[in-house]
């Protein structure tokens, strides 16, 4: 039962031994539990998580599946202390929105040739299909809007711990724009 809910900050980077360590820097402020479903119950053993939300919205809650509920009551804060430096985790979270994006950067479509000839086409798709079907099946791969999925960024070290601001230091990149929400989960 090691997860918290936290909002990104930023990306900065630390020494150690002489050698640089991007990490990002993630607010993770005590997260009191909401809700215990049990298997009895609701079918499912799970713990919600109650966090104060950024601006705009009055709380977040999330919910995190657990083999047992025995050890945690309703009410109880979880903060930064339960990780420790060295701990690796998985962070969840929604990856940035690039709006309307062609096949070229959406789909890593290689274009038309580049020669004699070609006028607008480029960074085309080509042929989308058969002519004697009529009609355009699903699933294709065409342009279309990119990003705002829910991305989850496995094996990432704990560098450093602050109990007193309640943030983690996470090496490496997570998703997400600044004051994101993101899970983070030890593994």
């Amino acid at each position: 039962m090691t997860f918290i809910l936290g909002k990104k900050l930023k990306m900065t980077q630390i020494w150690k031994d002489k050698t640089v360590i991007p990490v990002t820097v993630i607010k993770a402020t005590p997260n009191e539990v909401n809700i215990i479903r049990t298997k009895e119950k609701n079918g499912y053993n799970a713990i919600q998580l109650k966090m104060k939300a950024p601006i705009g919205k009055k709380e977040v809650l999330r919910e995190f599946r657990v083999e047992s509920t025995d050890l945690i009551k309703a009410k109880d804060n979880i903060d930064v202390s339960i990780f420790t430096e060295g701990d690796m985790v998985k962070v969840t979270g929604v990856s940035k929105g690039k709006g309307f994006q062609g096949v070229v950067k959406r789909h890593g479509f290689s274009g038309g040739p580049k020669s004699h000839g070609q006028k607008h086409s480029h960074r085309a798709p080509g042929s989308i299909g058969a002519g004697g079907v009529q009609k355009v099946f699903k699933g294709l791969r065409m342009a279309g809007r990119t990003g705002s999925e829910t991305v989850s960024v496995k094996n990432l070290k704990v560098v450093s711990i602050n109990k007193e601001l309640g943030e983690i230091m996470v090496r490496g990149a997570v998703p997400g724009h600044k004051n994101n929400l993101l899970k983070i989960v030890k593994i």
